[in-house]
């Protein structure tokens, strides 16, 4: 692909998620999602390999579905009440036919079967996108219009995304498919305290975002793509892959890390809102994600397996990790002090 082109869908995807999270009608919204699926295709499908196609055929599907359904739950919205602002959805039927929608999108359970294939079948920085870039202008979506939304549809919903983020990824030695997973379960905690704090839901995308941003840049400079690799990257590049097993770690969430934020913030939200039973619900189901995490991060640096490797190990390179994952892992490690100030915010 010739770098003008690049270029033309990287502007057409900054496009398209500015429009849509700085608009207030219902069709600029939906122009904004259509100009982003539009650019993602071709940078999904640049290697021609039949992996990607088939992931690119996927997303197109899936999405062109989901956008169907929020143009479709809009025009219910304006046919009854005559708004087309995106904070005046009111109609019962609008608002669960658009939370399907924004669930297909984000690849919330049920409408997760799409999410690991098309990641699986993606370069290392297209599934980046597809990860944090992709998955804002639809949260924005359900940040407006979370006063209209069911607070029990949409714990259902997070509760199952939780647990079966985890639980599927138990099994999995590709780490596409892992962070695919990692990212339903994620998605699971965001979807949980919408209704009830939607700046905490902002944060934790934002903190979800930075960690995930630093992963994959991470395995893009390792060149690994499966555990089975991983576990001889470390000799390689054995400061990177010490910074890896930290932000891994930072993302299943334990203290002092970055990652314990958000959630520690959501259980306590949870709290004050009565719903004990269900923070501790989701906080249990969230162990079957820190398995393959604590996994991941053995492979990548504490030692070798336990078996015999038919794995060469490789040679060590000089290549320095960029400025740019430098400060990603700094920041996916050490945000934990700044949580009074964030507390103010939120």
């Amino acid at each position: 692909m010739s770098p003008l082109a690049k270029l033309i869908f990287s502007m057409s995807l900054l496009l398209g998620t500015t429009i849509t999270i700085s608009s207030n009608h219902w069709m600029m919204a939906w122009t904004g999602l259509e100009i982003n699926t539009l650019a993602i295709i071709p940078l999904i499908s640049k290697s021609h390999h039949p992996r990607a196609i088939e992931a690119t055929i996927k997303y197109f599907l899936v999405q062109a579905t989901a956008s169907t359904l929020i143009l479709f739950s809009s025009m219910i919205n304006a046919q009854f009440t005559g708004q087309w602002d995106l904070t005046q959805l009111t109609h019962p039927v609008s608002c669960i036919l658009l939370t399907t929608a924004i669930a297909m999108k984000l690849g919330l359970v049920p409408f997760h079967f799409w999410f690991p294939e098309v990641l699986q079948g993606s370069p290392m920085t297209i599934a980046l996108l597809l990860s944090t870039m992709m998955k804002f202008p639809p949260i924005t979506i359900l940040f407006l219009t979370a006063p209209s939304l069911n607070p029990t549809l949409l714990t259902i919903m997070a509760i199952a995304s939780t647990a079966l983020g985890g639980w599927m990824g138990l099994n999995q030695t590709q780490i596409r498919k892992i962070l695919a997973f990692s990212s339903i379960s994620h998605l699971g905690w965001m979807t949980l305290i919408l209704v009830y704090s939607p700046k905490l839901t902002l944060l934790t995308f934002y903190l979800y975002s930075l960690m995930t941003a630093a992963i994959f840049l991470a395995l893009n400079t390792i060149k690994t793509s499966k555990l089975s690799t991983t576990m001889t990257s470390w000799t390689k590049t054995p400061t990177l892959n010490a910074s890896l097993m930290l932000i891994l770690l930072s993302l299943a969430g334990l203290p002092p890390l970055t990652g314990f934020l958000p959630k520690w913030l959501i259980i306590q939200e949870l709290t004050k809102q009565e719903m004990t039973t269900t923070a501790t619900a989701i906080t249990m189901l969230s162990l079957l994600s820190l398995f393959f995490y604590l996994r991941l991060a053995y492979c990548s640096t504490i030692t070798l397996p336990p078996n015999i490797t038919s794995h060469m190990k490789q040679w060590h390179i000089d290549k320095p990790a960029t400025t740019m994952i430098a400060t990603l892992t700094t920041l996916s490690t050490l945000l934990l002090p700044m949580s009074p100030m964030i507390l103010t915010t939120t």
